[in-house]
């Protein structure tokens, strides 16, 4: 079972960010999105803080982002 591994941040030419994660961690039976290549994900830090959270995005959440 792989449940941490060594990724990447990095800025693309376009400006835009990626989050690279390694193919090993990914594709652990553990790993907990599954089912697609591509699924929305909600990313979040606490100020002050050295961690990012990324949490599987609801459809409740793209509700009050359009209110």
């Amino acid at each position: 079972m792989v449940s941490e591994g060594r990724g990447r941040l990095f800025r693309r030419k376009d400006g835009k960010f990626l989050i690279y994660l390694p193919k090993d961690l990914a594709e652990d039976s553990m790993f907990p999105f599954k089912g697609s290549d591509s699924i929305f994900v909600k990313v979040s830090f606490k100020i002050g803080d050295n961690k990012l959270l990324i949490e599987r995005w609801t459809e409740q959440e793209t509700q009050q982002q359009s209110n």
